[in-house]
C-alpha cells in the first residue's frame, strides 16, 4: 500500500495552497484548501476537478486566504465531509472568507460550524486510514504543520512556518520520507531580526506618520513587537489582536507582556477620523480586503508614507502601489529564510522534498542548498511518498 499525493494548489506559484493526500484505493484527505490572490476563474481555487464525493475531510492549517479561502467553494460543490481545524483558526476564518470567498457561494455555504472538529496543536488525528500528527506552526495562533503516516510512509506537509518568529513558537517537524515545505521566500538569506531592524528604521524615518497593511493574525503582532514608537490600529483589530496576545503555548516566553502593553498603549483609529501622527496598523497586508482596502487610497491620495512588508500579488492594490513609487516594501519574514528551511530539512533527516508557494526561479535558488528538492513538480502532479528514509 503507498501514500498518494495530489498537488492541488501552490506549486511552482505562490497561493492556492492545497494538498490531497491518499491510500490506494481509499479516500482522499484535503489538507487546506486556499485561493490565488490576483488570479481569476479556475486559476484562482485549487486545481480540483470533477467529483468530491471521494474526500473524506479537509485538515485547515490556519485562517490565511490561501490556506481556507476556497472553503465555501468546496461547500458550494455539495460536498458535506468532515472539516477539522483549530478553535483560533475557526475564530478567523469567517471574516477571511467575508473577504475572498464568492459571495454567492458565501451566501448559501456559511461555514457550518456544527460538522466542524476542533483539534489543539500537538494532537493527533485520524481520517481516510490515515494518522495526522499536528504542531505549532509559528506562523500564527492556531496555526499548525501536519506529519501524516500512512503505507508505510510519512509525509509533512509544514503549510506555513516561522522557525525564527521573534513572537511565536513553532515545533520541530518529524523525520519523514516526504517533506513539503514553505519555500515562500525562496533562498533568501536575511534573517528575521535584521528585517525587522530595516522596518523600525523606516518607521522611525517618518515621524508625521504612516500606513502599515498587516494581516490580522501572525505578521500584525510581529510588527508590533518590532515596533520602538507609539502607534494606532484600526479599532476594530483590537480585539483580534488582544485575543491572539492572551494564547499562551502559541508564543515565545515573555513576549506576551511587551505586546500586552504595547496594545495597551496603542491608540484607535477609525474610519472617518484624521490620519494620525504615528504609525497605522491597519488589516489586511494587501489591500485588497478589511480596512486596508479602504485606507491605501486615502493614503496615496494624501501622498501619507506606506510601507508594504508581505506578498504582494500581481494586480493587487498594494502592489500596484509599490509599482508606482508611492509605497515602500520591507518584508518582515513571517515564513522560512534560507537558514529556517535548512533547518527544517536537516531535522527531518534530509529528505525528498517539495517546496510550495513559490516560483520555479525561487526552487532553482533553493536546490543548491537542499539537494534533495525535487523542483520539476507543479500544481495539477501526483506523485507517491518514497517508503523507506530519504528514497
Amino acid at each position: 500500500m503507498s501514500m498518494q499525493v495530489e498537488l492541488l494548489g501552490g506549486f511552482g506559484e505562490k497561493g492556492r495552497t492545497s494538498i490531497a493526500v491518499r491510500l490506494d484505493g481509499g479516500p482522499r484527505v484535503l489538507f487546506d484548501l486556499g485561493i490565488k490572490v490576483g488570479a481569476s476563474g479556475a486559476d484562482y481555487y485549487p486545481a480540483l476537478e470533477g467529483p468530491v464525493d471521494d474526500i473524506e475531510a479537509v485538515f485547515i492549517s490556519h485562517a490565511h486566504e490561501d490556506h481556507v479561502g476556497a472553503l465555501a467553494w468546496l461547500l458550494a460543490k455539495g460536498w458535506r465531509g468532515r472539516i477539522l481545524m483549530t478553535r483560533e483558526t475557526l475564530a478567523e476564518a469567517p471574516a477571511t472568507l467575508a473577504g475572498y470567498a464568492d459571495p454567492a457561494d458565501l451566501a448559501k455555504n456559511a461555514l457550518p460550524r456544527e460538522r466542524i472538529e476542533l483539534f489543539a496543536p500537538g494532537d493527533t488525528l485520524t481520517a481516510g486510514g490515515l494518522s495526522v500528527a499536528t504542531g505549532r506552526s509559528g506562523h500564527v495562533v492556531g496555526g499548525v504543520w501536519f506529519a501524516i503516516e500512512g503505507g508505510g510512509g510519512r509525509l509533512v506537509y509544514t503549510a506555513d512556518v516561522v522557525p525564527e518568529s521573534a513572537v511565536f513558537v513553532m515545533d520541530p517537524v518529524p523525520a519523514c520520507d516526504l517533506l513539503i515545505f514553505d519555500a515562500s521566500y525562496g533562498a533568501d538569506p536575511v534573517p528575521g531580526a535584521e528585517r525587522a531592524a530595516a522596518i523600525a528604521d523606516w518607521i522611525g524615518s517618518h515621524p508625521q506618520g504612516c500606513l502599515l497593511p498587516t494581516p490580522l493574525s501572525g505578521r500584525s503582532l510581529e510588527l508590533i513587537a518590532a515596533l520602538a514608537t507609539p502607534f494606532a490600529i484600526h479599532a476594530a483589530m483590537r480585539p483580534a489582536l488582544a485575543a491572539q496576545i492572551e494564547a499562551g503555548a502559541a508564543l515565545a516566553p515573555g513576549i506576551a507582556d511587551v505586546l500586552r502593553r504595547r496594545l495597551s498603549a496603542a491608540a484607535d483609529w477609525r474610519d472617518g477620523d484624521p490620519l494620525p501622527r504615528r504609525p497605522l496598523l491597519c488589516d489586511d497586508g494587501m489591500g485588497k480586503a478589511g480596512p486596508s482596502a479602504r485606507l491605501l487610497p486615502l493614503a496615496a491620495a494624501r501622498a501619507w508614507p506606506v510601507l508594504l512588508t508581505g506578498h504582494l500579488p500581481s494586480g493587487s492594490p498594494g502592489e500596484r502601489l509599490h509599482a508606482e513609487g508611492r509605497a515602500d516594501w520591507i518584508r518582515m519574514p513571517t515564513h522560512p529564510t534560507l537558514a529556517g528551511n535548512l533547518a527544517i530539512w536537516e531535522g527531518a533527516d534530509r529528505p525528498a522534498a517539495l517546496g510550495h508557494s513559490c516560483g520555479p526561479s525561487d526552487l532553482e535558488a533553493l536546490k543548491p542548498h537542499i539537494p534533495a528538492l525535487r523542483t520539476v513538480y507543479r500544481t495539477g502532479d501526483r506523485l507517491i511518498v518514497p517508503q523507506g528514509r530519504n528514497a
